[in-house]
């Protein structure tokens, strides 16, 4: 028997999260034909969860495998998920399913997310794989602080979802993405398995888009395949999660060095770091200028001010006037991006200074 859709859903200790993940499957319009949940070392209730869901009549086929000692953090969980579906069925990823969709445990998929992908993937037989559009789940905030952070990665969300299906994929999410098996399995036949099982991989999902493309494949993103996930409620949390995706991002990069895939990504890093070095040294410098002498005795400053609460505004007008209002103020977002700037340098001089600790 060969399946046309499979999900891979690997687990680490989220027995809060995790049956809302497998509901949203459930409630899809065009519904898996398997559900693989990988249980990766933990220690909650995550298995017992997932096992609930597998055991009812009305759910789809759902297979929940454990695995308890794994060294390989995510990567590891999904190609064991992967490696076990292909002993089952012969061998080869292609002769057991059509597709995959990769998704985490913390996520929600859109009711129609399997239908709109499969459509898309199916578009062209050169695509490999096809990213959702991540947005942040609203009204978790206790209070103004937690508000003001959620709500800024919401809009962080938001604009990079309504943006980023226009041009090149820099990274399938790993919140969803959708591959098809194919794909896949031409990553087994060159290196002996998709996700690259290495404790400092901390972006496998990037790494892996990295693989797809150097492997003649194309991926794209789709603003109507749609995810919903977790949102970080502290500052603190946030900053370690950024700070994996970016040191991440700066390693992966170092490893394979400047290439046709990956001298956009370095681009960007750069300018990205010396706009904020402009920002807040020629920009500092400007405003104080214009608290002393007004803004009429500095007419550039008055022109980029105006541009700062203009142009924001107008690219998130898709999630609704007060996130436009939000980024016209400009100071929320400044704010923002001093974090920004705090966990890219940060997660530079961690890449170059420090070692990523095993995973036990």
């Amino acid at each position: 028997m060969r399946y046309d859709t499979m999900i891979l859903v690997p687990a680490r200790n989220e027995e809060v999260g995790v049956l809302t993940s497998l509901e949203s499957l459930a409630a899809q319009s065009r519904r898996p034909d398997l559900i693989v949940v990988v249980v990766n070392n933990s220690t909650d209730r995550t298995r017992e969860f997932a096992q609930e869901f597998a055991d009812r009549k009305d759910a789809p086929p759902t297979v929940v495998l454990n695995l308890d000692n794994n060294p390989h953090k995510k990567a590891g969980a999904l190609n064991y998920g992967l490696n076990w579906v292909r002993e089952a069925f012969g061998g080869r990823l292609t002769g057991a399913v059509g597709h995959v969709l990769v998704m985490d445990a913390d996520t929600e998929l859109h009711p129609r997310f399997l239908e709109r992908a499969r459509n898309v993937i199916s578009s062209d037989p050169q695509l490999g794989g096809v990213s959702a559009a991540c947005f942040g789940r609203t009204g978790l905030w206790r209070n103004p602080w937690q508000r003001y952070l959620l709500g800024m990665q919401i809009i962080e969300y938001g604009s990079a979802a309504s943006a980023r299906y226009r041009r090149d994929v820099h990274t399938m999410s790993g919140a969803g993405s959708f591959y098809r098996a194919e794909a896949l399995q031409s990553l087994i036949d060159w290196r002996g398995e998709v996700f690259w099982e290495d404790h400092r991989n901390l972006v496998e999902d990037y790494e892996t888009t990295l693989a797809l493309k150097e492997s003649g494949w194309k991926v794209t993103a789709n603003e109507t395949v749609i995810a919903y996930t977790d949102l970080m409620p502290t500052l603190r949390e946030l900053i370690q999660q950024r700070e994996r995706w970016s040191r991440g991002t700066v390693d992966t990069l170092r490893a394979r060095g400047w290439t046709k895939y990956t001298w956009h990504s370095i681009t960007t890093m750069a300018m990205a770091l010396l706009g904020a070095v402009y920002v807040l040294g020629w920009g500092s410098r400007q405003l104080v200028l214009a608290a002393r002498y007004g803004l009429s005795h500095a007419p550039l400053m008055l022109a980029l001010a105006s541009f700062w609460v203009i142009y924001p505004a107008l690219r998130v007008r898709k999630l609704g006037w007060k996130a436009m209002l939000v980024e016209a103020l400009i100071l929320p977002e400044l704010v923002f991006n001093v974090v920004r700037t705090y966990w890219l340098v940060s997660s530079i001089l961690k890449s170059y200074m420090t070692r990523v600790s095993a995973w036990k």
